[in-house]
């Protein structure tokens, strides 16, 4: 009679969800192997520096990840660094590897995060970049340190972060933004608008209703023309239009994974102790009534430790709002709910001023909110919105 030895839990992906899965189920007391597969060659870290601090010089490249090597060396976790998932044979519990090899589980969490999205007129240049890993943010330092001429194509979260760090280290910035403002469809006009001012006024062109229809270049993009008939001369230009989870490996093994896996609040796929969680995972909402796909970093790193806790059998825990922050110049700017729900939106200060509170409401009812620069005001916030009260 043979005796089986456990496979243990494979994580794939190397980052904050991956991590934090990692860490909750050695502090459950769970004792069987941990597999870590990390796409990249760095051990797991915080991205979240990497369009700030990191791009300023302010925090280095070896003070991002999240834990020492003898941290996993002490838990008996294994990372398997520079190794990807390629493959997925639910009925195998096994996982393919870019290495050739291939891994059993007993359990899964699948935790590959996403990647940018890249505009196909742009790619074959040099000196077009997207930000989405250490390296990306190493080079892109280098380049803002000559305080180049910066197009940030997207005014997303991220595009802003890169808009005002290299304004702050002395660059020209053009931001360029496909709707009428930043943040336009999550937010509405009016805190679009917001957005637009409070970075003009620091220097940056913001331009609205634009995209780019074409490029000069000599090996390098000299200019790129908009669909405004503008032509903007610039040194480097930075992709900031989205991510889409990074799960086309899972081609094949029968889960879902077009937009995101579908699971429920706590992780689960439809396929038997099968997870996902983090920007990979298109997570039930309640108050959405659906899956949504991708994840902030705070989230990310909830999901991770519930999906742990799912897989031992313990009780999850609540599921909190989705949430989100943002440094700019030197402002802490948060979002927490889902704005687009609402069918009204109340400032309680001019809209012009810092420090504000802007509520979102559905029917009377707070369904999201934006702070600016009142971080205390987050819990009053957060409880307003999760007992659905009025606004």
């Amino acid at each position: 009679m043979s005796t089986h030895i456990a496979d243990g839990i494979v994580i794939a992906g190397g980052g904050l969800a991956g991590q934090r899965c990692a860490e909750t189920l050695r502090r459950s007391g769970y004792e069987q192997p941990i597999r870590m597969l990390c796409a990249e060659v760095h051990r797991p870290y915080d991205r979240p520096p990497l369009s700030k601090e990191m791009l300023t010089g302010e925090h280095p490249a070896d003070e991002l990840p999240f834990r020492a090597p003898e941290w996993y060396e002490q838990h008996d976790i294994d990372l398997l660094l520079g190794v990807s998932a390629t493959g997925l044979a639910p009925a195998e519990r096994r996982v393919f590897l870019s290495d050739g090899s291939s891994v059993r589980y007993d359990k899964l969490l699948i935790a590959t995060g996403s990647r940018p999205r890249m505009l196909p007129l742009l790619e074959s240049y040099d000196n077009v970049s997207v930000l989405r890993t250490v390296d990306d943010s190493v080079r892109l330092a280098q380049q803002l340190a000559a305080r180049p001429a910066l197009a940030v194509i997207g005014a997303g979260f991220i595009g802003q972060e890169v808009a005002a760090t290299a304004r702050s280290l002395g660059a020209e910035v053009v931001m360029i933004e496909a709707a009428p403002s930043p943040l336009h469809a999550i937010l509405g006009a009016a805190m679009g608008d917001w957005f637009t001012e409070f970075h003009r006024a620091r220097g940056v062109d913001v331009v609205g209703n634009a995209t780019v229809t074409g490029v000069s270049a000599n090996g390098a993009v000299r200019a790129v023309r908009l669909s405004n008939e503008r032509v903007l001369p610039v040194d480097h230009v930075v992709v900031g239009i989205g991510v889409v989870a990074d799960v086309d490996w899972l081609s094949g093994s029968g889960l879902q994974h077009e937009r995101g896996i579908p699971v429920d609040p706590h992780g689960r796929t439809e396929i038997d102790d099968v997870f996902a969680a983090g920007d990979a995972a298109a997570t039930f909402d309640p108050m959405v009534g659906s899956h949504v796909p991708g994840s902030h970093w705070e989230a990310a790193g909830r999901q991770g430790a519930r999906a742990a806790r799912a897989m031992l059998g313990l009780e999850p825990g609540s599921v909190p709002r989705t949430s989100f922050w943002t440094d700019q110049y030197g402002i802490r700017i948060q979002y927490l709910g889902h704005a687009r729900l609402a069918d009204s939106v109340t400032i309680d200060s001019e809209p012009g001023e810092l420090g504000f509170t802007a509520t979102f409401t559905r029917a009377g009812r707070a369904v999201a909110a934006l702070l600016v620069d009142r971080p205390r005001a987050l819990p009053a916030a957060r409880k307003l919105i999760e007992n659905g009260e009025q606004g």
